[in-house]
């Protein structure tokens, strides 16, 4: 009787009232957006002058030779090169610009955060088809006060609608059934075990 009530109590307090997360997410038109913080590197055909390496400055701008400062936060490259080329074509005839992003930290909103009993909380550049696993490997796992399986995931994509995870089945018991498809600015909630 005692050890029933003692996992009756067990299982109340690993549980919430949240749907488990869907397994796979539908990202299949998924474009980078580019934030502050990220790295360009701007080719313009046949003017290796002014082609360049810039970084995105916290306010979301990059400045470069005969480019006044634009915003480029919030865009993809292919929309950052047509924005330089129509800034260059006042000085040069016909300008091809091309846009790389060479180094990656995407805009607030689409960045993974990781909060709670993670060995290292953080938050991480969305990566298209990024798992569960991924996260929890880059974050170094859970903390030994975590209480892995009350884990959510708070979908800012869908409104801020939770989502139930299984922590401690994916990353102790190695449940692979439990590894999900994460989404561009979840938020990973670790809470703390209670005892």
């Amino acid at each position: 009787m005692l050890a029933g009530l003692a996992m009756a109590l067990l299982a109340g307090c690993a549980s919430n009232n949240h749907p488990a997360a869907p397994v796979t997410v539908a990202n299949d038109d998924y474009s980078y957006i580019i934030g502050a913080g990220d790295n360009l590197s701007i080719q313009v055909w046949r003017n290796p002058e002014l082609s360049m390496s810039v970084p995105v400055r916290p306010d979301g701008k990059i400045a470069a030779p005969l480019v006044d400062e634009i915003v480029v936060q919030g865009k993809t490259s292919v929309q950052v090169a047509r924005d330089v080329e129509k800034q260059l074509s006042k000085y040069v005839r016909d300008p091809v610009v091309t846009v790389i992003v060479t180094g990656f930290v995407g805009p607030y909103s689409e960045q993974i955060r990781v909060v709670g009993e993670a060995a290292r909380p953080q938050f991480l550049p969305f990566k298209q088809k990024m798992t569960l696993l991924d996260v929890m490997i880059a974050v170094g796992g859970l903390t030994d006060f975590a209480s892995g399986n009350s884990a959510t995931i708070l979908r800012t994509a869908e409104g801020n609608k939770q989502y139930s995870v299984r922590l401690k089945d994916l990353i102790k018991r190695g449940d692979v059934s439990a590894n999900v498809e994460m989404r561009p600015g979840d938020i990973l909630i670790i809470p703390q075990s209670l005892f």
